[in-house]
Protein backbone atom coordinates (compact mmCIF):
# COMPACT_ATOMS: atom_id res chain seq x y z
CA UNK A 1 0.00 0.00 0.00
CA UNK A 2 1.19 3.10 -0.82
CA UNK A 3 1.97 5.55 1.58
CA UNK A 4 0.40 8.75 1.21
CA UNK A 5 1.82 10.96 3.63
CA UNK A 6 5.21 9.68 2.12
CA UNK A 7 4.29 10.83 -1.29
CA UNK A 8 2.80 13.74 -0.66
CA UNK A 9 5.46 14.83 1.12
CA UNK A 10 8.38 13.83 -1.76
CA UNK A 11 6.36 15.35 -4.80
CA UNK A 12 6.21 18.50 -3.07
CA UNK A 13 10.41 18.10 -3.00
CA UNK A 14 10.87 17.08 -6.01
CA UNK A 15 8.30 19.66 -7.38
CA UNK A 16 9.66 22.33 -5.56
CA UNK A 17 13.12 21.82 -7.12
CA UNK A 18 11.94 20.82 -10.81
CA UNK A 19 10.26 24.12 -10.87
CA UNK A 20 13.09 25.88 -9.59
CA UNK A 21 15.23 24.73 -11.89
CA UNK A 22 12.49 25.28 -14.63
CA UNK A 23 12.74 29.21 -13.49
CA UNK A 24 15.98 29.29 -13.22
CA UNK A 25 16.62 27.62 -16.99
CA UNK A 26 14.28 30.43 -18.14
CA UNK A 27 16.31 33.07 -17.19
CA UNK A 28 19.43 31.26 -17.63
CA UNK A 29 19.77 29.60 -21.34
CA UNK A 30 22.99 27.18 -20.19
CA UNK A 31 20.82 25.73 -17.38
CA UNK A 32 17.97 24.52 -19.93
CA UNK A 33 20.50 23.64 -22.51
CA UNK A 34 22.51 21.38 -20.17
CA UNK A 35 20.39 20.51 -16.83
CA UNK A 36 17.13 20.03 -17.73
CA UNK A 37 17.40 16.34 -18.69
CA UNK A 38 19.66 14.91 -16.41
CA UNK A 39 18.94 17.29 -13.76
CA UNK A 40 15.33 16.79 -13.96
CA UNK A 41 15.81 13.29 -13.89
CA UNK A 42 18.29 13.96 -10.63
CA UNK A 43 15.89 15.62 -9.26
CA UNK A 44 12.67 12.89 -9.87
CA UNK A 45 15.43 9.93 -8.34
CA UNK A 46 15.32 12.26 -5.50
CA UNK A 47 11.71 12.25 -4.84
CA UNK A 48 11.18 8.64 -5.46
CA UNK A 49 14.53 7.68 -2.92
CA UNK A 50 12.40 9.98 -0.43
CA UNK A 51 9.62 8.53 -0.56
CA UNK A 52 10.98 4.90 -0.50
CA UNK A 53 13.38 6.06 2.58
CA UNK A 54 10.31 7.70 4.57
CA UNK A 55 7.60 4.86 3.53
CA UNK A 56 9.89 2.08 3.79
CA UNK A 57 7.55 -0.56 2.79
CA UNK A 58 9.49 -2.94 0.79
CA UNK A 59 11.41 -2.55 -2.53
CA UNK A 60 8.73 -3.28 -4.59
CA UNK A 61 6.38 -0.70 -3.16
CA UNK A 62 8.99 2.19 -2.54
CA UNK A 63 9.79 1.76 -6.64
CA UNK A 64 6.35 2.46 -7.26
CA UNK A 65 5.54 5.29 -5.05
CA UNK A 66 9.10 6.56 -6.13
CA UNK A 67 7.89 5.93 -9.66
CA UNK A 68 4.83 8.00 -8.82
CA UNK A 69 6.87 11.21 -7.08
CA UNK A 70 9.36 11.09 -9.71
CA UNK A 71 6.78 11.22 -12.43
CA UNK A 72 4.15 13.83 -10.97
CA UNK A 73 6.89 16.29 -9.95
CA UNK A 74 8.96 15.75 -13.17
CA UNK A 75 5.30 16.79 -15.25
CA UNK A 76 4.43 19.62 -13.05
CA UNK A 77 8.14 20.83 -13.91
CA UNK A 78 7.75 20.24 -17.27
CA UNK A 79 4.42 21.68 -17.36
CA UNK A 80 6.21 25.25 -16.54
CA UNK A 81 8.93 24.65 -18.72
CA UNK A 82 5.86 24.31 -21.52
CA UNK A 83 4.02 26.94 -20.32
CA UNK A 84 7.40 29.66 -20.40
CA UNK A 85 7.94 28.44 -24.14
CA UNK A 86 11.22 26.62 -23.04
CA UNK A 87 10.53 23.21 -23.84
CA UNK A 88 8.21 21.32 -26.71
CA UNK A 89 5.11 19.75 -25.53
CA UNK A 90 5.98 16.28 -26.95
CA UNK A 91 8.53 15.97 -23.81
CA UNK A 92 5.77 16.32 -21.42
CA UNK A 93 5.46 12.72 -22.63
CA UNK A 94 8.96 11.23 -22.48
CA UNK A 95 10.41 13.32 -19.80
CA UNK A 96 7.54 12.36 -17.80
CA UNK A 97 8.08 8.84 -18.60
CA UNK A 98 11.99 8.88 -18.24
CA UNK A 99 11.58 10.46 -14.63
CA UNK A 100 9.20 7.94 -13.87
CA UNK A 101 11.96 5.68 -14.33
CA UNK A 102 14.69 7.21 -12.53
CA UNK A 103 12.25 8.09 -9.28
CA UNK A 104 11.60 3.85 -9.23
CA UNK A 105 15.37 3.74 -9.45
CA UNK A 106 15.57 6.60 -6.40
CA UNK A 107 13.01 4.43 -4.76
CA UNK A 108 15.28 1.38 -4.69
CA UNK A 109 17.79 3.17 -3.57
CA UNK A 110 16.16 4.53 -0.92
CA UNK A 111 14.36 1.75 0.15
CA UNK A 112 18.07 0.56 0.70
CA UNK A 113 19.02 3.39 2.68
CA UNK A 114 16.31 3.25 5.40
CA UNK A 115 17.82 -0.08 6.66
CA UNK A 116 14.66 -1.47 7.80
CA UNK A 117 12.58 -4.40 5.34
CA UNK A 118 8.98 -4.25 5.26
CA UNK A 119 8.92 -7.61 6.91
CA UNK A 120 10.82 -5.39 10.25
CA UNK A 121 7.75 -3.42 10.61
CA UNK A 122 4.95 -6.04 10.14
Amino acid sequence: MIDNTALLRATLVGTVLQVAMVVIGHFVPWVALHVFMLGGMGISALAGGLYAHDAANGYGRGALGGAIAGGVCALLGIAVSVILGDTAPNILILGTASSAVTGAVGGLFGQLSSGRSAAAQN
